[in-house]
């Protein structure tokens, strides 16, 4: 690896060297640093420069398997050389004699050097003890060596060496102040000293110089990662670096050679995350680990368990060592770059948990719920250990997981709720009672999978008498609506509604619940909305339930045909700007969302939306993302942009399953029928019909957002009876509902076109006309459609005024249906390639209709060249077929030279009236 960084450290070997070389003594130099700090590679190259000066070179590293191996170290010094020299012969023989003439000190007085009766033991490394005549006889071997040129002694890693060998290096170091020998030694830094008394000794030395090695900085590592082979990884990998690493030359090696770092993983999307799997990063943080002592090793596992910073008594509990004992562990974990403060590196968690056994990873986490409970730690940070622990056995457990779930809901993470209180069914068991707790996880259930709550759904449906009535059973009324169970939420609210002195927090939420289902289910509990506005402008909002009640009333008013107003999405914008924040209110902002779609506002409801989508916290609510999605398709589809609405709706039925959706099912299917109409993809829109929609889906308004997708479809098809039949359906429902408002389906419109294609041009006129009224309250893209369809079916000069005014309304990005000049045929929309269209029954259950056989395109062209013919007709120009139709430039423009000649036209402006004399434009 290319030194960085090292320049002073390797001027000061180089200057000791250079000392020694002119016979001005001999120098000692011992190079420090934290584990993978670098110290061998600045020791490998200053022993590169020190060869290539014909000096000779004796090597040996220490190592933790051999420090108990006398002389191990020595042995390797006199091999590195090579057997051939008489002054190395001389060196061994002498060695093996020292080790009969002095016996080693045990352990257990190698700190002191004396025996228990006072005296030397003759194995202490002693400064005072007279040398024996094979000591003198490996100097006079070793300064031999030095004569012809100077001499280096290097020993990597000297806190690994033996003692045998540490006595001997200690002999020569006290006898070099006239000799060219130098003697260079590296040691990482550790929570003991390591051979205190040759440590000692080694710096009271006149000759001895330490050389520390200091984290690398940013700029540093910067142009470690331009040596990146690949030019496109090295910012990447100089982005990253700083907080991966933390300077540490280890760390930057194995960083600069993962793939998953580099981004040249050969499949990046099955590479685990950085420091995950079997990686070179992961490698070097074991390598890192592994070379520390076990209480070091024992603080980063206990750290990598604690994923938080944790105070310093804590942390000394749980290790059970003293606080000054953990704070060097600590500090040395800093050093070798795993440790932030007193956080491991985020990106190194994952190799120090991998080496964690399942039993060991339970036990820390068991060990820190219980030190942290006594510590007063929040439920939150207790609940996270005692999940890991997968233990709930001491009686504040359960009561700190509950807490813990209820602020996990209240910040917008339902998955840690649910695994909070999944823990304290698994240990209460399943008693049949309904209770607050059943209330909490069906709520976090749902908005992970919805489909996870079906069984709490199963058990609230069984339960009847006091359990139905109980307030806690309103909290499932939202599950049961998306399931489709309206008959098991009504006889929750009215089991709730005959209780006896019910405060006002239930009496809010019951009335939020039956708002929720007149919404839901427009059929039932009509005097709902009326009882919640007298509740809302009694000032609720200042609860969670209040705040989400007064959108629920918004929402209300925006769909009631006799409330409907245009300050809706104005009222609806302020809410949400000041709701934004909170990450556990994604149903109160959907809501107004919506508000903001129905209210004519689907511009700004997009742009909200892609704005929640973007927060990191919607992630952990996989329905409410599905949900957000849908609202953007939806708002998409309004906007005029099919292919927008095409992949956010698609996106609603991935984060969720299809069966996940429940009745709410057919909102992001109708959707996306009715994107692939528009955009003439109407093989694509015949197969999402044929998705599955529950049958008490058609009771819901999002049923009638399907019924109006449909007969779009069938329309755009020719089956212009069955078109009018769904239209007619929608019409009954909403005018039933008292929702009859172009804002939740403009029936009106869509069935206009039913009657022009079927020559009832007076009929289609009645309802744009009654469209129009000031009194329906439709939003200005509604109105600016009808009248710019009205405009064909007037004179030419009333039909210039309603396009005048229709262009006012729906401005120059409007996308909807082209213009044409007053008077001239309107022309069919373009028909499907021969789709199989299923044409779904009334109801559930009906037998399907036939599909309408499609005549041949008139005029000789082909139904490709017939549906670009219309689009150049109406005024399209080529890159916008192209865009409509999914075909290319090119191919349009091929398209268009077959039509001229067979229509026999010279220009494009003549299209519109050849084609009505053929018969391929009808009215």
């Amino acid at each position: 690896m290319v030194l960085i960084q090292r320049k002073a450290q390797l001027d000061r070997l180089r200057a000791a060297f250079e000392q020694c070389d002119d016979r001005r003594g001999g120098q000692v130099c011992l190079i420090t640093g934290g584990v993978g700090s670098g110290k061998t590679a600045l020791l490998e190259a200053f022993a590169r420069e020190v060869t290539e000066r014909s000096a000779q070179l004796l090597r040996a590293v220490g190592s933790r398997a051999e420090r108990d191996l006398q002389f191990a170290v020595m042995d390797q010094l006199i091999d590195s050389s090579g057997p051939g020299r008489a002054s190395l012969r001389q060196v061994a023989t002498a060695v093996r004699l020292l080790a009969r003439a002095a016996p080693l000190a045990p352990a257990a007085v190698e700190e002191s050097g004396v025996r228990s009766d006072g005296t030397a033991h003759p194995g202490a490394v002693t400064a005072e003890q007279p040398l024996p005549s094979s000591v003198q006889g490996m100097l006079a071997s070793l300064f031999d060596l030095a004569r012809p040129a100077p001499l280096v002694i290097a020993v990597d890693d000297v806190h690994h060496a033996d003692r045998a060998s540490l006595q001997c290096l200690l002999y020569a170091v006290r006898r070099l102040r006239h000799k060219r020998i130098m003697v260079v030694l590296t040691e990482s830094s550790s929570l003991r000293t390591p051979h205190p008394d040759f440590r000692a000794e080694l710096m009271s030395q006149p000759c001895f110089s330490r050389i520390d090695l200091a984290p690398l900085t940013d700029e540093a590592l910067g142009l470690l990662a331009d040596t990146h082979p690949v030019p496109a990884a090295r910012a990447r990998i100089a982005r990253l670096a700083p907080a991966v690493t933390g300077g540490s030359p280890l760390l930057m090696r194995a960083l600069l050679d993962d793939p998953v770092a580099s981004g040249t993983a050969p499949r990046p999307e099955a590479a685990p995350a950085l420091g995950g799997g079997d990686g070179p990063l992961a490698q070097a943080v074991l390598r890192a680990l592994y070379r520390h002592e076990p209480e070091v090793r024992a603080t980063a596992k206990t750290l990598a368990v604690l994923g938080r910073p944790t105070p310093l008594p804590v942390l000394a509990r749980l290790l059970a060592l003293t606080p000054d004992l953990t704070a060097q562990a600590v500090q040395l974990l800093c050093q070798c770059g795993l440790v932030d403060g007193d956080l491991l590196r985020r990106p190194l968690v994952p190799a120090v948990l991998a080496d964690l056994p399942a039993e060991e990873r339970r036990r820390l986490h068991r060990r820190a719920a219980e030190v942290l409970h006594e510590y007063g730690a929040e439920p939150e940070v207790v609940a996270r250990h005692l999940i890991g622990a997968e233990w709930a056995e001491p009686d504040w457990a359960e009561p700190a997981l509950y807490r813990a779930a209820t602020q996990a809901l209240d910040t917008g993470r339902p998955d840690f709720a649910s695994a909070c209180l999944g823990l304290t069914r698994r240990r209460a068991g399943d008693t049949g009672a309904w209770t607050a707790y059943d209330s909490l996880l069906l709520r976090a259930r749902w908005q992970v999978n919805p489909l996870s709550a079906a069984t709490d759904l199963t058990v609230l449906t069984a339960a009847e008498g006091p359990e139905l009535g109980t307030p806690a059973a309103l909290t499932g009324v939202p599950a049961l609506l998306w399931h489709g169970r309206g008959d098991t939420a009504r006889a929750i609210m009215a089991a709730v509604a005959q209780e006896p002195g019910l405060t006002a927090k239930t009496r809010t939420l019951l009335t939020a619940a039956r708002l929720l289902t007149s919404l839901c289910r427009p059929d039932h509990s009509r005097d709902a909305r009326d009882e919640a506005r007298r509740v809302t402008e009694s000032g609720t909002a200042t609860s969670v339930t209040g705040r989400y009640l007064d959108a629920l009333v918004l929402l209300a008013d925006t769909l009631d045909s006799e409330r409907a107003s245009a300050d809706a999405a104005a009222r609806a914008e302020p809410m949400i700007q000041r709701y934004l924040a909170e990450d556990g209110a994604l149903g109160l902002l959907a809501a107004l969302l919506l508000v903001m779609v129905y209210a004519g506002r689907p511009g700004p409801a997009r742009a909200w939306a892609r704005t929640l989508l973007e927060r990191p916290s919607v992630r952990y609510a996989p329905t409410w993302q599905a949900v957000l999605h849908a609202i953007r398709a939806e708002a998409g589809l309004r906007l005029g942009s099919p292919e927008e609405a095409d992949e956010q709706a698609r996106a609603a039925l991935t984060v969720i399953t299809p069966q996940a959706w429940g009745v709410a099912v057919a909102a992001p299917l109708g959707t996306l029928v009715a994107a692939a109409t528009e955009a003439g993809r109407f093989e694509d829109a015949d197969r999402w019909l044929a998705r599955p929609v529950p049958a008490e889906a058609f009771r819901t308004p999002l049923g009638l957002h399907y019924l109006a997708a449909r007969a779009r479809y069938q329309l755009a098809a020719g089956a212009h009876r069955a078109a009018a039949d769904d239209l007619r359906w929608i019409r009954r429902e909403m005018a039933a509902w008292q929702m009859d408002t172009a804002a939740l389906v403009p029936w009106r419109l869509d069935l206009a076109r039913v009657q022009i294609a079927l020559g009832r041009r007076q009929d289609a006129v009645r309802l744009l006309e009654d469209q129009l009224d000031p009194a329906r309250s439709a939003d200005d893209g509604t109105r600016g459609r009808a009248l710019r369809l009205l405009a064909g079916l007037v004179p030419p000069e009333q039909g210039r005024q309603l396009l005048a005014r229709a262009a006012k309304l729906l401005g120059p990005d409007d996308r909807g249906e082209p213009s044409r000049p007053p008077g001239a045929p309107r022309p069919a929309p373009p028909a499907p390639e021969r789709p199989a269209v299923r044409l779904l029954g009334r109801r559930a259950g009906s037998a399907a209709k036939p599909r309408p056989e499609r005549p041949e395109p008139p005029g000789g062209l082909s139904e490709a060249e017939s549906r670009v013919a219309a689009l150049a007709a109406q005024g399209h120009t080529n890159r916008q077929i192209s865009s409509k139709l999914f075909i290319t430039v090119s191919t349009v423009e091929q398209h268009l030279t077959r039509i001229y000649r067979k229509l026999d036209v010279k220009q494009r402006t003549d299209l519109a009236t050849r084609l009505a004399a053929v018969g391929a434009l009808g009215e």
